[in-house]
């Protein structure tokens, strides 16, 4: 069995900068990118890197003039924008794989995102014999959250790695790991 690296939402628009930047944003790609390296030994430690993108071309009441900053947000990561693309940082990094998601409607966590053959994140992670994932990204809070509650619900083992996070609110990895660990998401 293998473990791969889900890298989430490190994407323009949640940097800073960006149309709905996160704090320390840019430091999680720029260590990110460090981390996976070509030639890095931490990335022999992976047997598969993939990254989720955000990815609105629709998205209906999830964005708003006027968001609540939980169900509604400002217009972000519009599909094909610059918002919406990776990090520059991480343009020498080699994903295996890209899913994105909320194409039509809100999407927090990269399992509902869709890979360019049309796979779901984890159809695609369990045919390469995956059974552990280590979460890493933007919002810890949000989408880092998701994600990882997701690859636990469907039977993953799964890590958030807190150094390679960034979230929104102040409290927000403390709430995250509150929330996940009874559901078996371990945070390092």
């Amino acid at each position: 069995m293998a473990r791969a690296l889900v890298v989430v939402d490190v994407q323009n628009d949640f940097c800073e900068g960006g149309a709905l930047a996160v704090s320390g944003g840019a430091a999680v790609a720029s260590g990110l990118a460090e981390l996976l390296r070509s030639g890095s030994p931490a990335r022999a430690g992976y047997g598969f890197v993939v990254a989720t993108r955000d990815w609105h071309i629709d998205p209906g009441p999830h964005f708003s003039d006027e968001p609540d900053y939980v169900d509604s947000w400002p217009p972000h990561c519009r599909a094909e924008s610059l918002g919406a693309q990776l990090r520059p940082e991480l343009a020498d990094v080699r994903f295996d794989a890209v899913f994105d998601k909320g194409h039509h409607s809100a999407a927090y966590s990269g399992f509902e995102g869709v890979g360019p053959s049309g796979a779901k994140l984890g159809d695609w992670l369990r045919e390469r014999s995956v059974d552990s994932v280590d979460v890493v990204g933007i919002a810890t809070d949000f989408c880092v959250a998701a994600t990882a509650r997701d690859a636990a619900e469907a039977g993953f083992t799964a890590r958030v790695l807190l150094a390679h996070c960034a979230a929104v609110r102040p409290d927000g990895g403390a709430a995250a790991k509150q929330r996940l660990e009874p559901a078996g998401v371990v945070f390092a």
